[in-house]
């Protein structure tokens, strides 16, 4: 590939991004940044950054339109209240208003539309990034308890049901209760909400739906991830092998060591 676009939002995952595509041989990476989400270290890594503001969707297009990009790729998360706490242009309030339902894959799916109206296609948020996809296995220096396996068992259970809903990607479970389903607040809110109502022993386990939409919102784990686990009390995290994004994959799981807590990937039935 010659070159590729990288809609940037917080966090390693744009990054790391960058620097695979680089190594994959891709020539020119060109990046759209939003101001107070993306990490200016993205301007090491980059050929060419845009700032703009969260919202803006005209200079979003515009953008893409005169970079001479022809694929580009969402990598990291947005803020979720931006969504309803910043002033967005005629664009984005025209694009949001034509919505019946509000969630990442209505709103993303639009997006998509808009850049493919000046030539740029929206691909699948694991592109270069294989790597960082764990296959089936225990990840840690430790496996999982039988209680935290079957705690994972019905997290998935669970999870699968929210995905088909479009409510979101994660489940806290502790002895065989619910703690917590994420809804548009987030992976690490839902933690921390977890940890007020359960304590400690929870597993996280986060996995995409069947029909989920991978050029967006694809299900990705990192340092922050584990952060606030510990601080929630929660002991082991569980994925969906080949479809989580493990950012940052060996300091992951040598701190998930260091704090005990379990990671295991599985191979989920369709």
């Amino acid at each position: 590939m010659e070159s590729l676009g990288i809609i940037a939002g917080k966090g390693a995952y744009p990054r790391e991004l960058a620097e695979s595509a680089r190594k994959q041989g891709v020539e020119r990476i060109f990046v759209t940044a939003f101001k107070g989400e993306t990490d200016p270290v993205i301007e090491s890594y980059a050929d060419e950054v845009q700032w703009m503001y969260v919202g803006q969707l005209g200079p979003f297009v515009e953008a893409y339109q005169g970079s001479g990009v022809r694929q580009a790729v969402m990598a990291g998360q947005i803020s979720p209240k931006n969504l309803f706490n910043l002033r967005f242009d005629k664009a984005m309030r025209d694009m949001l208003g034509r919505l019946e339902r509000k969630n990442a894959d209505t709103i993303f799916s639009a997006i998509a539309e808009e850049l493919a109206k000046v030539g740029v296609e929206l691909t699948d948020a694991s592109l270069f990034m294989e790597s960082t996809m764990p296959a089936p296995g225990t990840l840690t220096a430790r496996a999982f308890t039988g209680q935290e396996g079957r705690d994972a068992d019905y997290g998935y259970e669970v999870a699968r049901s929210c995905c088909a809903m479009n409510i979101g990607q994660t489940v806290v479970v502790k002895e065989g209760t619910i703690l917590a389903v994420e809804a548009f607040e987030g992976t690490d809110a839902a933690i921390k909400r977890a940890g007020k109502l359960g304590g400690d022993g929870a597993v996280v386990v986060k996995m995409a739906g069947r029909t989920h939409d991978m050029r967006f919102d694809i299900p990705v784990v990192g340092l922050r991830t584990l952060k606030s686990m510990k601080k929630a009390g929660a002991t082991a995290l569980a994925v969906e092998a080949g479809r989580t994004v493990l950012l940052e994959r060996e300091a992951v799981i040598q701190q998930a060591d260091d704090m005990k807590i379990a990671i295991e990937a599985r191979t989920l039935d369709a």
